[in-house]
């Protein structure tokens, strides 16, 4: 929490929208707060609510409309329930009010159906993507570049009586390129450890990548023979980035072996390969016998379903969420319907930069970015105001980041603000700092 004075000077800053380099600045390039202007700002109805001692608990309604769980076991007063229509949970922006929804017992009905589902595929095969598209909220980090996920993240998807809890895990890799990309062990390790308590696992396949179209990694391919207890369905991703749809069939026998839910696919010759098109997938021969460690095998034969459709198509996503929800069997509630995501506030703010850095900047460079928050605090008129210090190795990487008078770190200060309008429903101001490490 800010020191008063600290806060006070910072909004006489943004008001002015000056931000002179003190001593604690020395050395650093600065962006001042960054907010979304008037016309852009989401208009929400909001009720007055009572105000807490101790942790600053105020009432949630305030912040993220009427209806909000927080306030239901606060004990503020509630609007008529008849009258609201379901919606998607905003995430609080404080760290104890969202770790208090996190532990507090579930409000499930009377006869609550849940389901775990991992999400398993390729370095940016659009996990993320079609997990917040789930969600309905975004709240997983989405790059074009690899590794943008960096540990697992948990999201929750609850209507009427069934809980799907989604695990976006980050690309499952190889030892080897963990190792020579010096990468987290987290890559490595979280996809396995997820699976263990799994009762579904979405296999996703980017159908766009002709270099890996073609088949399940060897990760993959472990990873469920591994766990081949857990039933698994395929998802075939951004389909439509196929300009040739018939190569979908091709696909479909070379990923499931020519086998679905225990039948055999029967595929016409006249949808073959066409002259252009990519080389035929490898016909799929009896699954029984055919070991995991031969080089031959190039999908798995035990999916029980599959899904052809576009992460950002959002009526395709629909199909398969309808899916998922009816999957979920006879349990009690993990989470209270009014958990979106178990992430920190902190944390999806982080991962939120993380991800227009990755954007924005070239090759390599965003990944050698450390990030610091140092401002966490709310505003006066209830607006959410964040300064982040990004501390990079090399003085070129100064340049890049900051961009010819500034642009490329005000548009990024102003992109992350607006996703996170859009996550905690509320106004957010941010300041970005950059500073050479030492």
């Amino acid at each position: 929490m800010a020191a008063p004075g600290l806060r006070g000077a910072g909004l006489v800053r943004a008001v002015l929208r000056v931000w002179p380099l003190s001593p604690r600045f020395a050395g650093e390039w600065v962006i001042p707060f960054s907010s979304l202007s008037c016309c852009q700002r989401r208009c929400l109805s909001c009720v007055s609510g009572a105000t807490f001692s101790g942790p600053r608990l105020t009432s949630a309604s305030r912040r993220y409309g009427q209806g909000s769980a927080l306030d239901h076991f606060l004990g503020c007063p509630q609007p008529d329930s008849s009258l609201l229509t379901p919606c998607v949970p905003a995430v609080s922006t404080r760290r104890e009010e969202q770790d208090l929804l996190l532990v507090h017992r579930p409000d499930m009905p009377e006869n609550p159906r849940v389901l775990r589902v991992v999400l398993l595929g390729a370095p940016n095969a659009g996990k993320s993507t079609l997990s917040n598209q789930l969600l309905g909220r975004k709240v997983f980090p989405v790059s074009k570049k690899v590794h943008t996920t960096r540990c697992q993240a948990l999201g929750v998807i609850t209507e009427k009586e069934a809980q799907v809890i989604l695990l976006d895990t980050p690309g499952i890799i190889s030892p080897v390129k963990q190792k020579r990309h010096n990468l987290e062990l987290s890559l490595l390790e979280d996809p396995w450890k997820s699976m263990e308590s799994a009762d579904l696992v979405v296999v996703l396949v980017d159908v766009s990548d002709k270099w890996t179209r073609n088949q399940l990694s060897p990760q993959v391919l472990q990873c469920l023979t591994q766990f081949s207890q857990v039933p698994s369905i395929l998802v075939m991703n951004k389909v439509d980035c196929l300009k040739q749809k018939s190569v979908l069939l091709e696909l479909t026998t070379a990923l499931t072996e020519g086998v679905v839910n225990g039948k055999k696919l029967e595929i016409k010759q006249a949808f073959r390969s066409h002259p252009g098109m990519d080389g035929p997938s490898p016909v799929a021969k009896d699954p029984n016998i055919k070991s995991v460690g031969s080089p031959r095998r190039t999908g798995w034969p035990h999916f029980q379903e599959i899904f052809m459709l576009s992460a950002l198509n959002q009526d395709e996503v629909k199909t398969l969420k309808k899916y998922l929800l009816a999957q979920a069997q006879p349990g009690p509630w993990e989470f209270h319907s009014g958990v979106l995501t178990s992430q920190t506030p902190e944390e999806i703010c982080a991962n939120i930069i993380r991800e227009k850095l990755l954007e924005h900047l070239p090759q390599e460079v965003p990944y050698s970015v450390q990030q610091k928050t140092i401002l966490w605090d709310e505003g006066p008129s209830g607006e959410l105001m964040i300064e982040q210090r990004l501390l990079v190795p090399r003085e070129s990487h100064v340049r890049l980041l900051i961009g010819p008078k500034g642009q490329v770190i005000s548009h990024i200060a102003q992109k992350v603000a607006r996703d996170l309008m859009d996550i905690f429903l509320c106004d957010v101001q941010i300041r970005l700092s950059v500073k050479l490490m030492k």
